[in-house]
């Protein structure tokens, strides 16, 4: 069956990863949707060239032109990327991070209402905050500091989940919800500050890694191509409550700082800093939900991933003098 995709920020990190995997049905017409702040046009750039896949450059918070794409017999899916993920970007800009996720979520809502389309919002692990639950299943109502520097995403995720709740409940909107933990993977910027990207880069260049806080605290990395497969896997569901998207293998901060000065075979030595405000002790998912609903788990081992993002981090720094 035919089906015009829509895919918010699609530039972006994730979003080119999943416009590549949409694409690959041939029954797919996929757009994308970005304004470049920090999706970038060389993520799909082997896309260009593709007659069922076309860019619009569209800021999705623009209030006096809301989303008005003249796609003849509508759209039939909407995945909603659009929003500033890592703490560097998110933080440069804190109040247009929260219209993303009210005033942008409201925009691709209505347009989804108009269409008659089922959309998935990219939500996030940042929502439970600083976990007091371990793992954290979907049913944890979270610990958020609301006037912190984080607030303006992991809140702004809150509003737009009970913004897509409502939506459903009132318009009847088919929606998902997913729930997405570390994800790294070729395509991120290597100057988005997220700790895989930032140890990789800091490695490769054998300079200091800096660990922020005494090492112990604890992630789950998904690797992007599982991400992508529980997405998809989500958005084909009939299940209109948030899913935990992630890989529930749990490292601290210093084991991935090792594993990654190993793969690289750097020099580079680890040095501390302060702890930022609100940042979590311990993250990771509990994912029984994904697997009885979607059938899906991640199964790209930590080690195979980073070998393949450090590969990718390699041809990305090649042309770099320093």
């Amino acid at each position: 069956m035919a089906q015009k995709i829509l895919v918010t920020g699609g530039a972006g990190f994730i979003g080119s990863h999943l416009c590549n995997l949409l694409i690959e049905n041939p029954n797919n017409e996929v757009i994308c949707l970005d304004n470049f702040f920090t999706g970038k046009k060389r993520n799909i750039e082997s896309l260009m060239d593709h007659p069922r896949f076309s860019i619009v450059g569209h800021d999705i918070t623009d209030i006096k032109t809301p989303i008005d794409l003249k796609i003849p017999g509508g759209i039939d899916q909407i995945y909603n990327l659009a929003c500033p993920a890592s703490p560097i970007h998110y933080q440069f800009d804190p109040i247009e991070t929260i219209k993303a996720n009210t005033i942008g979520v409201i925009n691709v809502l209505e347009f989804a209402k108009l269409n008659g389309a089922k959309v998935l919002q990219t939500s996030t692990s940042e929502i439970y905050g600083d976990p007091l639950e371990h793992p954290q299943q979907e049913s944890y109502k979270g610990n958020v500091n609301t006037l912190g520097p984080r607030a303006c995403y992991d809140e702004g995720k809150r509003v737009a989940e009970t913004l897509f709740t409502d939506y459903h409940r009132k318009y009847g909107i088919p929606i998902a919800i997913a729930r997405i933990f570390n994800t790294y993977g070729s395509a991120m910027d290597k100057d988005d500050g997220r700790v895989v990207s930032n140890f990789i880069v800091q490695a490769l260049k054998n300079k200091p890694i800096t660990i922020y806080g005494d090492g112990d605290q604890t992630r789950s990395f998904c690797y992007i191509t599982d991400n992508i497969r529980g997405l998809q896997g989500l958005m084909e569901a009939d299940y209109p409550a948030p899913v935990n998207i992630g890989n529930p293998n749990e490292f601290t901060i210093k084991e991935l700082a090792e594993k990654v000065i190993g793969l690289t075979n750097s020099k580079s030595e680890l040095i501390y800093m302060d702890l930022p405000q609100d940042d979590p002790k311990v993250r990771k998912p509990q994912i029984d939900l994904a697997k009885n609903l979607l059938g899906w788990q991640p199964t790209v081992s930590l080690k195979e991933g980073l070998e393949k993002t450090i590969d990718y981090f390699k041809s990305v720094l090649k042309p770099d003098k320093e």
